[in-house]
Parts: structure tokens; sequence; C-alpha cells
């Protein structure tokens, strides 16, 4: 893996890993964006271009990147862009194939109160960490009902419900299923009722549709 961008043949080295080993080549025709209102968007990890598009034509002031620091090429330069085009850039970490933890909700509340918008936030694909902030974000800053919010986990995004990465809808389901019997405001119910290790041991996943998010598409 690339270590920095220090000289000419390590960012030669930096940009095909962005491209060939982290798959850049498929975002740069496709990059998964969509305006989530607020001032926020969603996307895959984009490229230094795409950050300065973005920024060119909708203002962005800040990244949030889901991937956390990681070791790909992508990080290099999405840093370096940043850096350069003086946006703010929080690498948090949020995972695919498990409900998220109580602390990485109030994480992800705690950063949409805080930082300059308009924003831009992203993972890998844009499909699933992208989709599990895109519905946080509307509930928790946007005030939009889950029942709404969870349209962000779709098809339309490359989600798929019934792989391994469905725990997320089950999660915001099993939020529904509680609040229909007993009346509790979601970020109530994360505190006082979610149990996180229960509700990942109830999921099942259906073989077939992991196969392909894990095997084929090379999910994170």
């Amino acid at each position: 893996m690339p270590q920095d961008l220090s000289t000419p043949t390590r960012r030669v080295l930096a940009w095909l890993d962005m491209h060939l080993v982290d798959h850049g080549f498929v975002r740069a025709i496709y990059n998964n964006f969509y305006d989530l209102g607020g001032g926020m968007f969603r996307c895959s990890q984009p490229s230094p271009a795409q950050i300065r598009k973005y920024q060119r034509t909708h203002g962005i002031k800040t990244i949030i990147n889901l991937r956390g620091v990681h070791d790909y090429g992508s990080y290099l330069y999405e840093e370096e862009a940043c850096r350069t085009l003086g946006i703010t850039l929080h690498s948090v970490k949020l995972y695919s194939r498990t409900p998220p933890s109580v602390e990485e909700v109030h994480m992800m509340r705690d950063l949409f109160a805080r930082i300059d918008y308009p924003a831009l936030m992203h993972c890998k694909s844009g499909a699933d960490r992208a989709g599990l902030a895109a519905v946080l974000y509307r509930i928790l800053h946007l005030q939009h009902p889950v029942a709404a919010a969870v349209s962000e986990l779709g098809w339309k995004y490359g989600h798929f419900k019934q792989a391994k990465t469905g725990v997320l809808d089950f999660f915001f389901a099993s939020y529904l299923a509680y609040a229909a019997k007993t009346p509790i405001d979601f970020i109530a119910w994360v505190d006082t009722v979610y149990d996180e290790l229960a509700l990942k041991a109830q999921f099942h996943d259906e073989g077939w549709a992991s196969l392909v998010v894990d095997k084929v598409l090379h999910r994170e």
C-alpha cells in the first residue's frame, strides 16, 4: 500500500492503487452522487477531480469520509485535495455488515450538528455506509420520519437488503416495529431499548446476495 505522496514514484503508485486496487476507475464514470437536502450530499469515494468539481458546483466546505483513515491511495489523494482546497475532512468509521452502535449514532448526530455546510459524505461505493449515514442525517438533523428516511437504503444506490448489508435495514425496521406498539422517539429508543448484539444475532441474510456483495462487488 502507498504510504504517502512525497515523491513522484509514490504519487504514481498511489494513483494506480486508487484507480485499480480501490476501483476508482468505476467511480470515475459513476460517482453515485445525490442531494440529501439541507446542504448535505452523498456519494462514493470521490477523486481529487470530483472533489474540485463538487466544491465548484456546490460550494462544499466539509467532507465526511465514512471509511475512516485507510491505506488506499484514494485516501492520500482525498486528504491532499481537501488540504489544498481548504475543505475540512472528517474521517470516521462506519460499518456495513453490523448494526451501528449507540456511540456511532451519537457520533454522527454530533458531527451533523457541528460541521460547516454545504457538506459531502461518502464511503467506498456510496451504497451502504453512505446510506446508513444518509438515513441518520435525515432523522437526526433534518427531523424526517424514520419511515421516509430509510429510502436512502435502496437498490437505487446499489444497496442490497438481502445481503449481510441488510442488517442496516433491519436496525431501522426494528425501531419502527417497536415504535408502532410503544411510541418512542428514535434517539430515545437507541439509548434505552436498542440492544446491538441481540439485533445482530436476530438478523439472517440470504446467502446469494451476500456472495454478490462480498465476492463480486468487493464491498467493504
